[in-house]
């Protein structure tokens, strides 16, 4: 065997045991007539020991090692002088009795260290070497560890673990689809699954009554720091139940991982908050509720109150409190006003209030309005001596609620209250079935065409449809949506009258979704579902900042797989079998 221990489990308990290991050297360092090499494997490091004097062929040996070579050590274990306290090895050495190089290394080309000197770009190229280290490794155990955990909480709850197709037909309602070729069905496509909604659905129309997979989906969307071109869903499906039971269960789920995986107890049902309450406090329907600044509408405060112009022509003016912040520099306001005219977040501008020590409030727009008013101001900002009052205006209500979320976010960055070991739960429910799209012209599905509206909105499908509201369900911890799922549709009639609304004709319907339609008409019993994001619930976990150091071989920010080299072109043959022509992109 090529070794009888691995690099983490050697105790003091275990000296004087001869020992066979294997792994990587991470170092290697030189004292006098003595050389010690640190050897790694996935399981830790333990200190190997060379001495000149009891075998100098074999410390001559050793000292020609290099980084990340690939080594076999045998020896015994012996207790250390100096103790290493930080690793779990540290009271142990192996005075080594046999070397053998396995395979040599080139030389890295960053440090396989926690603090490592390489980039993203050339991790990303070399991801290999980028797992050997523990901070990324740590992250793909984790994983492992709540993929575990997840299959033995829906087993337990008699949930089936079955899986779907990959190839499946293009349904562009929502993200764009990833497509593939048909070679055998010329000029036809598959289509790689965004989720296995429709299929899963299906199955309860088989009578599999409790569905889930962990399931690989794809949708070919602008990426950022949570999304990725392919991702995995924890995906569920249940027979019989209204919202409250998907909700429950759930919601038990998120404590079972909590509990296993972080050590934490949560207690008592999460929250729950309409969407329409999420947009109008904190400007999102996945807000971050680890700490306060929740939004002030300001228009019966200021509008028509003073001379400034920008906010008595605006259809919307709201304001947050930051704590303590009135010391703000002129410098830190403009570094503040130049954040919200960014680019992605679009802001014309930022108008500030200081609360100072005395009460009074001087304000960037103080010419325009009289201390009485700015005292108003104060009031229903319920603003303390020493705040800073910031405030955004527009014309569009959404779109600037939206702009002042980015500022509470970055505010609450500014001050520390983002932390990410405090751990802020609740539901989003009642969203709106539908939202109209300026670029196609008519309404969309909110979340997707088979989601059930609420019972009592069902009349304004007729009348009304934009007022009606969903049976949807959004997770939301730390202002990241972890999960989102709704009651769905299984009555033939109703899924008409929604593809109706939707703009769809009944040659198009029956087209991408007569399957399922066909299907109702054989006895589709009442269901429901969700599905989690595994790899956000991870990085929650994990404390990351990106989804990508939680998934073994990511993707970059424009889609490429830099290590691979992927996507890329292919050659005329594989052309020609698809029967695909390449039209040269315009200039």
């Amino acid at each position: 065997m090529y070794r009888t221990n691995t690099c983490g489990e050697l105790r003091l308990a275990d000296a004087g045991k001869e020992v066979t290991l294997a792994g990587w050297v991470q170092r290697t360092r030189k004292m006098g007539g003595m050389t010690f090499v640190d050897i790694r494997d996935r399981y830790g490091i333990t200190q190997l020991v060379f001495n000149d004097e009891v075998n100098a062929a074999l410390c001559e040996q050793a000292n020609k090692l290099g980084r990340e070579y690939v080594i076999q050590v045998s020896g015994r274990v012996s207790e250390r002088e100096s103790k290493n306290k930080n690793l779990p090895t540290g009271e142990v050495e192996i005075i080594v009795s046999d070397l053998q190089v396995l395979n040599a290394s080139m030389t890295p080309p960053f440090t396989i260290e926690d603090n490592t000197d390489g980039g993203d770009d050339i991790r990303m190229k070399y991801r290999y070497l980028d797992l050997r280290r523990a901070a990324v490794r740590s992250n793909i155990e984790l994983r492992h560890r709540m993929t575990m955990e997840v299959r033995r909480y829906l087993d337990s709850k008699g949930f089936l673990e079955i899986e779907t197709p990959m190839l499946i037909g293009s349904t562009p309602e929502g993200a764009r689809d990833f497509v593939v070729p048909s070679r055998m069905n010329p000029g036809q496509f598959y289509a790689l699954p965004q989720s296995p909604q429709t299929l899963k659905q299906l199955l309860m129309v088989a009578g599999m009554d409790r569905y889930f997979q962990i399931v690989k989906c794809f949708r070919d969307e602008d990426l950022r720091a949570d999304r990725q071109p392919e991702f995995t869903q924890i995906d569920c499906e249940m027979s019989f139940v209204e919202q409250e039971d998907v909700i429950s269960l759930f919601e038990g789920m998120a404590k079972h991982l909590f509990k296993t995986l972080r050590g934490v107890e949560l207690t008592g049902d999460f929250p729950r908050m309409p969407w329409s309450e999420a947009m109008r406090r904190y400007g999102s329907d996945k807000p971050d509720t680890r700490f306060g600044m929740e939004f002030v509408e300001l228009a019966d405060v200021l509008k028509g109150k003073g001379e400034f112009a920008v906010f008595n022509d605006a259809a919307y003016i709201g304001g947050i409190c930051a704590p303590g912040c009135a010391s703000y520099t002129r410098k830190q306001l403009d570094q503040l006003t130049d954040f919200v005219k960014r680019s992605q977040i679009g802001a014309k501008g930022l108008v500030y209030a200081r609360v100072q020590e005395d009460g009074t409030v001087k304000s960037s727009v103080d010419k325009f309005y009289s201390q009485e008013v700015l005292q108003e101001l104060k009031g229903a900002m319920n603003a303390a001596p020493g705040d800073l009052i910031l405030m955004m205006s527009g014309d569009d209500v959404m779109k600037t609620r939206k702009q002042l979320c980015e500022l509470r976010l970055e505010m609450g960055n500014r001050l520390g209250l983002r932390d990410k070991n405090k751990f802020s739960l609740l539901w989003v429910v009642d969203f709106p079935m539908f939202e109209w799209s300026e670029e196609e012209g008519r309404l969309m599905a909110m979340h997707h065409p088979f989601t059930h509206p609420k019972d009592e909105d069902i009349p304004l499908l007729d009348t009304d449809p934009a007022a009606v509201r969903a049976d949807a369900y959004d997770m939301v911890c730390n202002g990241v949506e972890v999960g989102g799922g709704s009651i769905r549709i299984h009555d033939p009639e109703l899924q008409d009258k929604m593809f109706r609304i939707l703009g769809f004709t009944e040659e198009r319907a029956q087209e991408q979704f007569g399957f399922l339609m066909n299907a109702f008409k054989y006895g589709a019993p009442p269901h429901g579902g969700l599905a989690y994001g595994l790899d956000r619930w991870v990085s929650l976990f994990a404390g990351l900042d990106s989804i990508r150091d939680c998934i073994a071989f990511p993707k970059n920010n424009s889609g490429r797989d830099v290590m691979l080299d992927a996507p890329s072109r292919i050659d005329q043959k594989q052309l020609d079998e698809l029967n695909l022509n390449l039209v040269p992109l315009k200039e």
